[in-house]
């Protein structure tokens, strides 16, 4: 954490970031393979009206739906907004439009990237058709974008296809990335604080007199703001916990591992932590453990055995 502005508060720029991985049904997969083929697909609901893209349950009556259909690569916008400043791994590097664009053909509009010189050559109602990818791999950015097109009218209706193409896509990895900055404020911030003298704080509720660690500046049970710090630990129990055996990626520790629950001395929710100094499958519920610090640390690097009796079940059963 940095300082930020005013004295007492903190910030830091944070990033979540993991790759997410989904199998595809018949429809999703008949979609993302003809994007691949340089062909669009939707589906036909049981009323006739044509979803692009396509969904694999009707959204008005839940029915079931797979009667594919080809539209057209070109279609008319709907509505639109100017990106100014594109960010990473966005369809575009210059300055586009994001659109909606209702294919010839369907019913509904799929949003994309529409690449044009300025918002004052955007508009509702303009045609667009496709602009496809060099290479495509069976993914929406084989589209793209969209650029604009003055070749007509639009096609008059949907054609059936069957969706059966070689080599179908059954399978997408998507990165998901979220960069944000994050304040904690006045609670966090002092538990923060404390944690560089290796201490933990948390805050008492006035009314329900519960202690709650990391404070979050209210009371979670009864609504009111707490201010009243309480020094908890720095030993506790574990209450909790899961054996860990699938390596994390730029995380140096050997699998398997075990990560639990812990509820410090004196306090009334229970943190997580690492388990170490002891073989993952010795950990047990009612462990007394206490944190590692290391050196440089900013929270303990992990928990070890204090060598204690196991605390008594009743003592941490609220907890769990």
């Amino acid at each position: 954490m940095t300082a930020a502005s005013a004295p007492g508060t903190l910030s830091a720029p944070l990033v979540v970031e993991f790759p997410f991985t989904r199998s595809l049904g018949p429809v999703q997969s008949a979609f993302l393979t003809g994007l691949r083929e340089r062909t669009v697909l939707g589906v036909r609901t049981g009323d006739g009206r044509v979803l692009v893209p396509p969904v694999e349950y009707d959204p008005v009556t839940a029915e079931e739906i797979r009667d594919l259909v080809e539209v057209g690569t070109t279609g008319t916008v709907t509505t639109w907004a100017w990106n100014p400043s594109p960010r990473r791994y966005q369809p575009l590097t210059s300055p586009f439009a994001w659109v909606l664009v209702r294919l010839d053909g369907a019913d509904t509009a799929l949003l994309h990237a529409l690449d044009a010189p300025g918002p004052e050559a955007v508009r509702t109602g303009m045609r667009v058709r496709v602009r496809w990818a060099g290479e495509r791999t069976g993914a929406i950015t084989d589209i793209a974008c969209f650029e604009p097109y003055d070749g007509g009218e639009p096609a008059a209706r949907a054609r059936d296809h069957g969706g059966v193409f070689d080599n179908p896509v059954t399978g997408i990895v998507t990165p998901a990335r979220l960069d944000y900055t994050y304040a904690p404020g006045r609670a966090q911030s002092a538990h923060l604080e404390a944690l560089r003298d290796h201490r933990t704080v948390g805050e008492r509720c006035p009314s329900c007199r519960k202690v709650y660690v990391p404070p979050r500046g209210a009371c979670p049970t009864c609504g009111v703001a707490t201010a009243e710090r309480v020094e908890v630990g720095p030993r506790g129990t574990v209450t909790t916990y899961c054996v860990v055996n699938i390596k994390a990626r730029n995380l140096d520790i050997e699998v398997p591992y075990v990560y639990a629950h812990i509820a410090l001395d004196g306090a009334d929710l229970a943190l997580h932590g690492r388990i170490a100094g002891i073989l993952y499958d010795q950990v047990r519920m009612g462990l007394r453990v206490e944190p590692v610090w290391t050196e440089e640390g900013r929270h303990p690097d992990h928990y070890r055995p204090t060598g204690e009796p196991d605390a008594d079940y009743d003592t941490y059963k609220e907890l769990l």
